[in-house]
C-alpha cells in the first residue's frame, strides 16, 4: 500500500509539475515569438515610409496626395459642366465651387509633389471616368440629381481620408496640404447639399453596407520626376474667395 500511494503521489506530483510547465511555455512563447515579429502595424509604417526634409513620408500620405490630384482631374471637368447644364442656379454654384476649389488645390498638389519629387496621374481613375460619363449622358433635372449624388459620395469619402491623414501624418508639407483640403472638401459637401438633391437616406445606406475600399498603389518613393501640367484652364471668379493656403512663410526669410 506504501508503494502504491508512493506512486500515485510521485505520479500525481508530476503531473503538476508538468502542467505548470506548459503553463509557463504557453505564456513565454508569444512574448518571444512577438517580439522579433515582422510584419507589424509599426515595422509596416517604418517599411513603408522614406525619409525628407519635410518629415517621413508614408505610404498613406503618398496615397493622400494621389488622390487629391485624381480629385482635381475628375471634378473640374465636372464643376465646368454643371455650370453649363445644371437647371438650378444652386448646381450651378456647386459647379463654380468645384472648378475654383480644385483649381487651388491641383496648384498645391503640384507644388507638394514637385517638393516631394513625386509623380502624380494625368488622368481620372476608371471609376472617375465612369461616372463622367453617367453625368455625360444625363439631361435636365436628372443630371442635377445625378450631379449631387455622385459628387457628394465622393466628397464624403475623401472627407474621411483626409482626417485620417491630418491626424496621423509626420510630414509638414502634408499636413498643410491635409488643411487645404480639409477646407475645400467640406465647402464642397456644404454646396452639394445646398442644391437640395442630395439623397441623405441613400448615403448611410451606402456607407452602413460598403466595406473600407482598399488603397490603391502609391507611387514610387521619391525620385527625379517632372511636375504635372494643369489639368484645366479656368479663370475664378471675383464672387468665390479661395481658402488661404496654410503653409505660411518662413520667420527667419522675413526677419
Amino acid at each position: 500500500m506504501r508503494s502504491i500511494n508512493r506512486t500515485g503521489l510521485i505520479s500525481g506530483t508530476g503531473l503538476v509539475i508538468a502542467g505548470l510547465t506548459a503553463t509557463l511555455v504557453a505564456l513565454v512563447f508569444p512574448i518571444w515569438s512577438y517580439a522579433d515579429r515582422s510584419g507589424t502595424g509599426l515595422d509596416a509604417l517604418n517599411a513603408q515610409s522614406v525619409s525628407t526634409r519635410f518629415g517621413p513620408l508614408s505610404a498613406l500620405d503618398r496615397e493622400f496626395i494621389t488622390k487629391v490630384r485624381l480629385a482635381g482631374l475628375w471634378e473640374l471637368p465636372a464643376g465646368q459642366q454643371a455650370q453649363e447644364r445644371g437647371t438650378t442656379q444652386a448646381v450651378r454654384t456647386a459647379g463654380e465651387h468645384l472648378i475654383e476649389g480644385h483649381t487651388f488645390l491641383d496648384a498645391r498638389v503640384r507644388d507638394v509633389a514637385a517638393r516631394l519629387n513625386l509623380e502624380l496621374p494625368n488622368q481620372p481613375n476608371p471609376q472617375q471616368r465612369q461616372w463622367l460619363a453617367t453625368l455625360d449622358a444625363s439631361h435636365g433635372t436628372e443630371y442635377d440629381r445625378q450631379f449631387a449624388n455622385i459628387l457628394r459620395k465622393a466628397h464624403g469619402k475623401v472627407f474621411s481620408v483626409v482626417a485620417q491623414v491630418r491626424a496621423n501624418t509626420r510630414n509638414s508639407l502634408v499636413r498643410d496640404l491635409a488643411d487645404d483640403a480639409n477646407t475645400t472638401v467640406l465647402d464642397h459637401i456644404k454646396v452639394l447639399e445646398a442644391t437640395g438633391y442630395v439623397d441623405f437616406d441613400a448615403l448611410a445606406q451606402d456607407a452602413a453596407t460598403a466595406s473600407p475600399p482598399p488603397l490603391t498603389n502609391s507611387p514610387a518613393p521619391p525620385g527625379p520626376t517632372q511636375s504635372p501640367d494643369s489639368p484645366a484652364p479656368v479663370t475664378p471668379s471675383a464672387g468665390y474667395s479661395l481658402p488661404p493656403a496654410a503653409a505660411r512663410p518662413n520667420p527667419s526669410a522675413t526677419s
